[in-house]
């Protein structure tokens, strides 16, 4: 009988431990699968016949948000405000070309334009099969984004602008040597340009307005220094410059858009930004009674300064947006 009553017991012991070592198994699994979706992939696509580098996070069955870096940076400048989206929500972000990962053919072998920016993200969505999704816009990737969001209204969800521009009010006059070169495009302005891909002023970007510069991290000017740098890439830069006067020249129709679809639009803007100023910001609720306005006390990088905040002010608007 003892023999029984024990051997009974030693069963009862091995399946409790075997069900113990199950559920542990399930729970390591589950865990795993959190980690998958938490972490960012780095991926690459071809789109308009570029190599297309991109960071991607988070569950693919989630709200997509698309984000759009500026000048002179790349997705790069999203990388502690990935982590902080995709917990909730599918997060999407392209190095435009001519920047970042993503191809940078020479200026003589791809048409450096805004209007080509905009086809080659196009395609880059067409690619990715992107049905309805949010957009991040910032410096550049406003006109980019700008010109996405007309040509696919259905699509989109609601945009934020991170000083991303749409008015003339919100330019400042750091743009002056630029517009000089728009009105009168000769090699002598384009040549007055070149500084504006040095370092010194990659770093006045980063710095200027900034009131705590140990919240810079070196690793961000000096990555976009490193691509700056590339062989034949101020040509790139100065091509951008001058077909910058086509985004002013779209301001009316951005702001149309606004007017006639209305979008849930939320701006996040640095308010000591030397180049797009306040006033541009304030400028969306004069178009679209759906806008909010956000204002944090740093310069033109602000996720590098105001992630945290910026973060959560964003996961607020999302929350709010059609699925």
């Amino acid at each position: 009988m003892k023999i029984k009553k024990l051997m009974r017991a030693a069963v009862v012991v091995a399946g409790v431990g075997l069900l113990a070592g199950k559920t542990s198994a399930q729970s390591s699994t589950s865990k795993n699968q959190t980690m998958e979706t938490n972490s960012v992939h780095y991926q690459n696509i071809k789109a308009n016949g570029l190599n297309i580098f991109y960071r991607e996070a988070g569950a693919k069955d989630a709200p997509t948000v698309l984000l759009l870096h500026g000048y002179p940076t790349s997705s790069h400048m999203f990388r502690n405000l990935i982590p902080i989206l995709s917990k909730q929500y599918h997060v999407i972000a392209p190095d435009l070309p001519g920047f970042g990962y993503s191809d940078a053919p020479a200026h003589d072998q791809f048409d450096y334009t805004f209007d080509n920016l905009a086809k080659t993200m196009q395609a880059f969505i067409d690619e990715l099969g992107l049905k309805r999704f949010a957009i991040y816009v910032f410096d550049y990737g406003a006109p980019t984004g700008f010109r996405l969001v007309m040509a696919n209204p259905e699509k989109i969800t609601g945009i934020i602008s991170q000083n991303g521009n749409a008015y003339e009010e919100g330019l400042s006059t750091g743009w002056n040597p630029i517009q000089k070169y728009w009105q009168s495009p000769t090699k002598e302005n384009r040549d007055a340009l070149r500084g504006f891909v040095e370092n010194k002023v990659t770093l006045f970007q980063y710095f200027e307005g900034v009131s705590d510069p140990s919240l810079i991290a070196p690793e961000s000017y000096t990555l976009d220094q490193h691509f700056l740098d590339r062989q034949g890439n101020v040509e790139i830069q100065l091509d951008l410059m001058l077909d910058y006067r086509t985004n002013v020249a779209l301001y009316p129709k951005f702001q149309a858009y606004f007017r006639q679809y209305q979008p849930k639009l939320l701006a996040v803007w640095g308010n000591k930004d030397p180049y797009f100023l306040p006033a541009g910001a304030e400028a969306y609720k004069r178009d679209d009674k759906n806008a909010t306005v956000k204002f944090y006390d740093t310069g033109h990088f602000a996720l590098e300064t105001n992630v945290e905040e910026i973060g959560q002010d964003i996961l607020a608007f999302l929350a709010g947006l059609p699925k």
